[in-house]
């Protein structure tokens, strides 16, 4: 028979052992290779070790043999193991990675875990872990569009500059129109939320004409000058210009961030803008609203004071639109995009999309 190498403790060691030998909360498989080898350094062999702890001989060897490899920081962890054998193999994710990438179904636009597991002869579940390790998602897309806009790149550094390093002695006024905002009014009352079930309003309504906001957001603190109008031509937008003119410093210049709507430079109000040179409008890009911070107040609107409301009249409408810009807490929306990420950005756009023409 062959005999166990024999184990010494020093003091330290002994004690640390014999901690973890009788505390209460440590795990039970820890205690017990604590005792294993607090008997070895009695000279106990493993037959004997084995019989009093309640494991195999073998197993008592395996744990004497990792405590003199790797002391007590080996009792605390298992070897690892092989672990099951995959049954994806690298060849069979790449074809369900190609075929999710360059191929499309006969009769739709994208593959589902069904019609390609159909059509590849693997399970639903393989696609399904497959597209999940690969970060794949057929289902999703998202719209996009690049400005073709010559000046481009001068009107986003112009426009993210006041974001990001405003003038002194000015306000920044992000300005725009939404317009045809709709009252409706719904043909049934809604159901309230409840435990477990959605608040609901019917999809068919009753049309009670239209409005148009007229918003201008102070980047700095977050508060809104509007006004309402039924249309929005260029006399709406020069009653707008004549708001602003009187709700805010008559000492501070203003910058005003605006799309390339006609109205904004009709030649009555470029012969306005001439007698009140403290207005300095700086445009967005041609096709490029996104840049347009007020744009992001147009949507907290909508989904949270319009969309899921009724609305019997266009007072009752433009009531509802005023109070929710009263009640705003004045919480600016934080620029943080930088004018060089997003050009980089729209050039790896445009280098995609000539890959995919060619």
């Amino acid at each position: 028979m062959r005999v166990a190498e024999a184990i010494k403790l020093d003091v330290q060691t002994d004690r640390e052992l014999r901690i973890l030998a009788k505390r209460g909360r440590i795990e039970a498989r820890l205690r017990q290779r604590a005792q294993i080898i607090l008997l070895a350094a009695q000279g106990r062999q493993n037959k004997e070790i084995a019989v009093e702890v309640g494991l195999d001989r073998r197993q008592v060897a395996l744990w004497r043999t990792r405590f003199l490899n790797g002391g007590i920081d080996a009792l605390r962890r298992d070897a690892p193991r092989p672990g099951r054998t995959p049954t994806i193999t690298g060849e069979v994710e790449s074809r369900i990675v190609h075929a999710t990438l360059h191929t499309k179904p006969a009769a739709a636009t994208h593959w589902s875990t069904r019609t390609l597991a159909e059509q590849l002869g693997f399970s639903a579940t393989t696609i399904r872990r497959v597209w999940r390790r690969n970060g794949l998602k057929p289902h999703l897309a998202r719209t996009f569009k690049l400005s073709r806009d010559p000046r481009f790149e001068d009107k986003l550094v112009d426009v993210v500059g006041l974001y990001l390093n405003p003038p002194e002695h000015a306000l920044v006024l992000s300005c725009d129109e939404k317009s045809q905002i709709q009252a409706l009014n719904r043909t049934q009352p809604g159901l309230p939320m409840k435990r477990g079930r959605a608040g609901t309003y019917t999809h068919d309504y009753k049309r009670h004409g239209t409005t148009t906001l007229f918003a201008a957001l102070n980047t700095l603190d977050g508060s809104v000058i509007s006004m309402c109008q039924p249309r929005h031509r260029h006399g709406e937008w020069l009653k707008f210009l004549q708001l602003i003119d009187r709700k805010t410093p008559k000492r501070l210049s203003l910058h005003l961030i605006v799309d390339n709507y006609g109205t904004h430079t009709h030649a009555d109000v470029q012969a306005w803008l001439a007698k009140h040179p403290r207005f300095v409008m700086h445009f967005t890009p041609t096709g490029a609203s996104w840049l347009n911070m007020v744009e992001r107040f147009f949507r907290d609107l909508s989904d949270k004071r319009i969309k899921r409301d009724s609305f019997t009249s266009v007072a009752e409408l433009e009531l509802a639109i005023d109070l929710y810009i009263a009640a705003s807490h004045n919480k600016p929306f934080i620029w943080t995009a930088q004018a060089r990420d997003i050009l980089a950005k729209v050039t790896r756009a445009k280098k995609a999309l000539a890959a995919t023409s060619q």
